[in-house]
Order: structure tokens, then C-alpha cells, then sequence
């Protein structure tokens, strides 16, 4: 009778408890017999560390928050002259709408910054501002998995696992590359959205819950005797041994085996990393975790920086959940005022506070924030032909992103659109031209970052893809 017999478990049942109980064996001598891969290493000297991603999921408006053009006031209420008919998603081209939120010169550097967003203007001087970026479609999947992976279509890995994948950990306590979803619910595609695509799956982003435990079955059910599970976990460690000595290394049982490390070194780190009793009260104030609609985004941005400083790599911080009705996401087709102010009203305070706390903390030099969305909205409002309508449209010819820290102008403006905010017309940025940019802040060559998959050496940037030279300082 073979051991896991006389406990009265098949070894599909113990593999089963390995995965879904985290439980957590150590299994070093199998995981050190399994680190004879290069450590990766920088190209060249970096200026950031590590990395907080704020993706807004719906297609914020540029035009309502950063790229300020006069011209829609005076052209308010007026059809759209140009020739070229534009290609948006449900093609109802209504009258030119004026920005519905003032503009104003913020701070030293007199960048222009709405009233959308009045706490990130208290920060104006922090901010590289793209106001050119350009995409290849209006529709928000394929918009959005190029906005994370380069590419329209699923199946390629995500920034954060490219940037795992090219630098490696920080840390042995806590994952490489993390995301805090918007307690609201998982954007459209779920899962996808933070996918290692076909990099090894140890660079796969962790999702922490928004609400209640952060990592779900990290401990074991209480109704498990120590004893038992103490046993378990020797026996499934002898199991994989044996399993590797007559088969040699496998990818997929090894980065289990390096999952079940991870977590037993997580059941430490985590409790100490979400609890945020040790911060003061001043602290979760700036936050906004005190009140409503500011406190659960808040607590992810601070969640963020209690990961970094535990040397988490990459943080993604997602901002709106699924598509439908209602609408929980920055898509304001209906009603801009309505639905931006609602979005902004969750983030603004607590993405100013991220950048005001990292800079007091001497983190800001070393650390990227970056804060995108997969395109920006129409100068016109969707309404069709003759109707000044509320809405506005998906507009992937012009829209702005912004990123703020290590290696970078601050308080700078980069690009243009035309003079109603539809296209950009100076100094165009495509997502192959940010995603090049980021990882040369990283000390990474975007061209030399590579993974050999199914006969092509594939690259977040595809074989295309420039730096963009003047945002650097």
C-alpha cells in the first residue's frame, strides 16, 4: 500500500489541497535545485525600481481633463467640418461639445489641469503629461489589451509580467507583480487584463481582493489538524521529489512548487502588508480612507505603496469594473458630467495623495507611476447628425495619459492634438512608443527584451516602437 493510501488520498486530491489551500510547504531543496536560471538584469542603469500603474478601464476623457483646446468653446454647438470621417464605435456623429469642466495653468510649471480632477492639479508639477498618444482601435477589448500588452488580440503578456520577467523580484516574500482590482468588480476579460501570456507563469499578476482577505485560501481551513496537514505536506513533498528524479525538471510542476515557497512566505507578509493599523491617522486621511466614494480606492493607492516599499515590483491599481448597465467604468456615452464625475470623484484624491506621499518618502525618484486608459473621447458629442447630445464617443486619434517620478521632465507637456482635441497632430505617441519608454526608464532596451515563442522572438513592443526622448529629463 503506497503512503498517500494509508492517509486515505489519492496524490490528485493532495495536489488539489497544494493548489487551492496555499498552504504553503518550503520545498527549498526542490526550488533551489531549480534556480539555475540567469537572475535578470538591467541593459543599462535605470532611473525607477519598480512601478504603480493606474489604468483607468472606459476611455477617459483628454479633453475634459488634461488637453485643453479653446477652440470647443467657441465652436460649441456646430458640426464638424473635416472631410475625413471618423472611426468610432457606434458611428453617431452629433454637434462639437465644449469641455464641461474648467481649465486652468497649475502650479510653477502652468500645465493645464481641469476641474476634474482639482487634488492631481495640486500636484501639476509632478506631472509628464502626453497629450498625443494614438492607438489602433476604438473598440475597448482590443484597445485595452494593447494598452497592457502591445497587441489587440489576448494571448500576449501584460507590461507587468514583461517587467518581471526582465528584472526579476525584489523580494522573496511577496509576488513580483500585483494588482488591486476596483472593489466594484473585475474589468471586462477578468483575469486577462493581468495575464503572463506565454512567459513563464511565475510572472503572472497576483490579484489581491478589494474587500475582505487580500489573497483568498492562503491559510488552511481551521478544521484541519496541524498534524495533518504538517504531514500532508511532507508527503507531497516526497512525492515531488520522486516525480522529479525519474522525470527531470517540468515547468509547470516547478512554478507550482515555487507558488506553494511563495505563499508560505506570504502568510507572514500579507497580514503585515494590508494592515494598515500602523499608518497614521493624518496618513489615511490624505488617503480619503475615511469617507465616501474616495475610501476604497484610497486604500489601494496606500496598499500600493506598502508594496512597493516591501519591494514589490510592479503594482497595477485598476479603476473601473465590467461593461454594462450601469456602467461602472470611465465610458461616458451617455452623460459625461454625470459619469466623470462619479470616476473622478473615487480617484482624484487619493492618486495626488500616492504622489505627494512617495515624494515625501524620497520614493518618487525611483519610483514610475504611470496613469492611462485605453483612449480618450470625441470633441463631438454621440448623438448624430445635428444633435448636441451629452456623451461623448471613443476617440483612439488623440487622447492623454500622464506619468510622474524617476527620469522624467516634471510639470511638462508633451505633443498636441489639433485645435478641437480629435487627432494628434505633434509628435504623435503610439501605446509601441510608451511601452519602449517605460521599460528604457527601467534600464531596459525594448528591442533586446526578448522571449522565443512558437519560431519568433517576441517583445512588448512587437518589432516596432521608439523612446520618447522628450519627456526624459
Amino acid at each position: 500500500m503506497s503512503a498517500n493510501s494509508k492517509l486515505g488520498v489519492s496524490r490528485r486530491e493532495l495536489l488539489a489541497f497544494g493548489a487551492y489551500g496555499l498552504t504553503g510547504a518550503a520545498l527549498s531543496s526542490l526550488v533551489a535545485g531549480s534556480a539555475d536560471a540567469k537572475s535578470p538584469q538591467p541593459h543599462f542603469e535605470p532611473k525607477a525600481k519598480r512601478v504603480i500603474h493606474i489604468c483607468l478601464m472606459g476611455g477617459m476623457s483628454h479633453l475634459d481633463s488634461f488637453d485643453y483646446s479653446p477652440e470647443l468653446e467657441k465652436l460649441h454647438g456646430k458640426e464638424l467640418q473635416y472631410e475625413e470621417r471618423p472611426a468610432t464605435f457606434f458611428n453617431r456623429i452629433g454637434l462639437i461639445r465644449k469641455n464641461d469642466w474648467a481649465f486652468k495653468q497649475r502650479g510653477d510649471s502652468g500645465l493645464w489641469v481641469s476641474d476634474l480632477f482639482p487634488h492631481l492639479a495640486t500636484v501639476a508639477d509632478e506631472l509628464t503629461v502626453i497629450k498625443s498618444m494614438v492607438g489602433d482601435s476604438a473598440n475597448h477589448t482590443p484597445a485595452t489589451f494593447q494598452q497592457n500588452t502591445g497587441f489587440q488580440l489576448n494571448g500576449f503578456p501584460v507590461m507587468g509580467s514583461w517587467i518581471s520577467y526582465g528584472l526579476g523580484a525584489e523580494t522573496e516574500d511577496l509576488p513580483t507583480y500585483v494588482v488591486l482590482p476596483d472593489a466594484r468588480g473585475y474589468p471586462a476579460g477578468g483575469t486577462i487584463n493581468w495575464s503572463n501570456g506565454f512567459l513563464p507563469s511565475v510572472h503572472q499578476g497576483v490579484a489581491f481582493n478589494s474587500q475582505g482577505t487580500p489573497i483568498p485560501d492562503l491559510f488552511p481551513p481551521a478544521a484541519i489538524a496541524p498534524g495533518t496537514d504538517v504531514a500532508s505536506r511532507k508527503l507531497l513533498d516526497q512525492m515531488n521529489q520522486n516525480d522529479l528524479t525519474r522525470n527531470g525538471a517540468e515547468d509547470a510542476l516547478l512554478a507550482r512548487i515555487r507558488s506553494h515557497e511563495l505563499a508560505a512566505r506570504m502568510q507572514l507578509t500579507v497580514p503585515e502588508v494590508a494592515g494598515l493599523g500602523s499608518e497614521t491617522a493624518a496618513t489615511k486621511e490624505m488617503y480619503g480612507l475615511n469617507r465616501e466614494p474616495t475610501a476604497d480606492f484610497g486604500k489601494n493607492c496606500l496598499l500600493s505603496r506598502r508594496l512597493l516599499e516591501k519591494g514589490v515590483r510592479f503594482v497595477q491599481i485598476i479603476s473601473g469594473g465590467s461593461f454594462g448597465s450601469p456602467r461602472i467604468n470611465w465610458d461616458g456615452h451617455e452623460d459625461m458630467v454625470k459619469n466623470h464625475n462619479r470616476e473622478a470623484m473615487r480617484i482624484d484624491q487619493p492618486v495626488a495623495a500616492l504622489i505627494k506621499d512617495l515624494k515625501q518618502r524620497s520614493m518618487l525618484d525611483d519610483t514610475l507611476i504611470l496613469f492611462t486608459t485605453e483612449f480618450g473621447r470625441t470633441p463631438y458629442t454621440q448623438a448624430g447628425d445635428g444633435v448636441l447630445g451629452k456623451g461623448r464617443d471613443h476617440n483612439m486619434y488623440g487622447f492623454s495619459v500622464f506619468m510622474a517620478g524617476a527620469g522624467l521632465k516634471r510639470g511638462f507637456a508633451y505633443g498636441e492634438t489639433d485645435e478641437i482635441g480629435w487627432k494628434s497632430v505633434q509628435d504623435p505617441a503610439h501605446w509601441y512608443d510608451f511601452h519602449a519608454t517605460v521599460l528604457h526608464l527601467l534600464g531596459m532596451d525594448h528591442e533586446r527584451l526578448t522571449f522565443y515563442h512558437n519560431g519568433i522572438e517576441r517583445r512588448l513592443t512587437n518589432v516596432h516602437g521608439n523612446v520618447i526622448n522628450g519627456v526624459l529629463a
